[in-house]
């Protein structure tokens, strides 16, 4: 209870041994405010709390001190989350009797413990069992009961001295709160071999939900083939910052790299190959389930693209009857772009894409097929805008919802279709008009958010068209009026594309992402009003032990103040 303050009448007169203690209590209390190293925290604005509600959910009565009024406390998390404060109790330690309790019959919040077990397990050496009810006591707590005001991706953590309860109203909020769980536990819980404790999370509650629904990462597996297991190794470093959506760009001039039982040659020949040369590759329907799966199971939602009309030599090489001459040309692995078009005027053309659409809306669990749209330069426009339209009804008309490049704005969109900005050295005239009729907006700024442009002049790997693409580049910008006309309430989320023109697998590909990554990341979650440069330069120094102890490849820019 808070006491109300008193007038002064005097100055109290203290004796030595007063003043002793009161010494003593100053000193404790400065420590306690610089947190366990003794070293003052980076200072950093309270996020806003107004979009979150703040009722505290029930915990489990404990053996602790009473509680003391909270206070904002800066995490050291990426992204930064709506609300956190203090407990102003003990923290957490994870002990070898802990469990991981699951408090719903819920299958989904089973695995969603196993997977957590599965992170803890190797570098503790702990048991952690995963139980269904139960004691709370020295107990991490699964519960899915949370208020519906958080959202299906919204969680509450709070950590005391005795149990961690995690809550939230809908799995994927579960799962993104033991993302910020992990990251407040030391690097060292990312190794694989047993480590050293202690294994001590702070005593916070904390209030989360993202600011956009559509979080993105885009991996360009047709420049250069990208094997199953390094997509899934993809998938665990974007849903590490809560990431929602992989963009998987599947086809292009280079390589077709999806199997499709009526046009087998797309994926034998079409994918034989890539830039450069090399044996190039592709997925078979099980490869390519099994990355839907593996997505799934960390609430990634996948979005497949075939880049049409353009972009399509490894199909028109496959099939020369897409050719409006008849005649196939020779499988392409330069980079060069724009110089293809499947036919517009053949019933084959348009046979063949309602298979293959078809076929992969059978695959594909999310709501999404991305149909590409860009860089068709040897189309006619009004060709092109019918085209467009045309095949937006074919995925609808396999129970989809049609994704295009900024380019398709140009013709006639569906009420439902989406539209993705990418190219900033163009009008986004046809984009403004779009958002303002309705349809939602995913931006991809190449200047801020595409991972294959080089850092500076010196970096190895990428491409300068669009510029050099720095931390704070990727960063230091807001989705929500980035564009004229196109506001926040326009715009489905944010997304970064890595194309691998240049990238030979998935340590270049890590190289490139990282440290860009996370700050898209932040950019997607976080209110824009408690984003800072200078606050999240220096988290995300804190998160080149993380990467080290996972074997992330990652380029020390000098922007930030890198730890270790």
């Amino acid at each position: 209870m808070k006491r109300r303050a008193r007038r002064r009448l005097a100055r109290p007169r203290f004796g030595p041994a007063t003043k002793l203690v009161l010494t003593l209590v100053l000193a404790v209390s400065t420590l306690a405010a610089c947190g366990e190293t003794g070293r003052p925290r980076h200072s950093q604005a309270a996020p806003s709390t107004s979009a979150v509600p703040t009722t505290r959910p029930d915990v489990p009565t404990t053996r602790e001190p009473p509680m003391q009024p909270s206070k904002p406390v800066d995490l050291r998390v990426i992204p930064a989350p709506v609300s956190a404060r203090s407990n102003g109790v003990a923290g957490f330690t994870l002990e070898p009797t802990a469990r991981i309790v699951t408090q719903t019959g819920s299958p989904e919040v089973g695995r969603i413990g196993r997977y957590l077990a599965g992170i803890l397990r190797p570098s503790t050496g702990y048991d952690l069992p995963v139980v269904s009810g139960g004691g709370t006591d020295q107990a991490i707590v699964l519960r899915l009961d949370g208020d519906p005001g958080l959202g299906a991706e919204g969680y509450r953590l709070e950590v005391s001295a005795a149990t961690v309860t995690l809550q939230a109203h809908g799995p994927a909020g579960l799962f993104h709160g033991v993302q910020t769980l992990r990251q407040l536990l030391p690097a060292s819980v990312e190794r694989s071999g047993v480590q050293r404790g202690p294994w001590r999370l702070p005593a916070v509650r904390v209030e989360d939900r993202p600011r956009f629904a559509w979080r993105g990462a885009a991996l360009d597996v047709a420049r250069h083939f990208f094997t199953v297991a390094e997509v899934k190794r993809y998938i665990d470093l974007i849903s590490l910052y809560k990431l929602n959506t992989l963009h998987l760009h599947l086809t292009d001039d280079q390589g077709w790299r999806i199997a499709i039982d009526g046009w087998p040659r797309l994926a034998t020949h079409g994918g034989s190959t890539q830039v450069g040369g090399g044996r190039g590759g592709y997925y078979t329907k099980k490869d390519y389930q099994s990355i839907v799966g593996y997505a799934r199971d960390r609430y990634v939602t996948v979005v497949p693209e075939v880049d049409v009309p353009g972009h399509v030599n490894a199909a028109l090489a496959s099939y020369p009857q897409l050719n409006c001459n008849g005649r196939a040309p020779e499988l392409y692995t330069g980079t060069h772009v724009g110089f293809t078009s499947l036919c517009l005027r053949k019933a084959v053309t348009y046979r063949f894409l309602d298979d293959v659409l078809g076929e992969l809306a059978a695959l594909t669990p999310g709501p999404y097929l991305h149909i590409g749209g860009d860089e068709a330069d040897t189309v006619p426009e009004d060709q092109y805008a019918k085209f467009m339209e045309r095949v937006q009804r074919m995925v609808e008309a396999h129970g989809k919802h049609a994704i295009g490049w900024q380019e398709a704005a140009k013709g006639t969109l569906l009420d439902a279709s989406v539209v993705q900005y990418w190219d900033t050295r163009s009008s986004p005239a046809a984009v403004r008009r779009a958002a303002q009729q309705g349809n939602k907006v995913v931006m991809s700024p190449a200047s801020k958010v595409y991972l294959d442009m080089k850092y500076d002049a010196h970096t190895r790997l990428g491409l300068e068209w669009a510029g050099h693409v720095e931390v704070r580049d990727a960063y230091d910008w807001d989705p929500g009026t980035l564009l004229d006309g196109v506001d926040a309430g326009h715009v489905l989320g944010v997304e970064a594309q890595l194309w691998s023109e240049t990238l030979e697998g998935i340590s270049d590909a890590e190289r490139m992402a990282f440290p860009r990554l996370p700050g898209v990341a932040e950019v997607g979650w976080s209110t824009a009003s408690s984003r800072d440069w200078e606050g999240y330069r220096h988290r995300l120094a804190e998160q080149a032990p993380r990467w080290a102890a996972m074997g992330v490849s990652y380029h020390r820019s000098p922007q930030v103040p890198w730890a270790g």
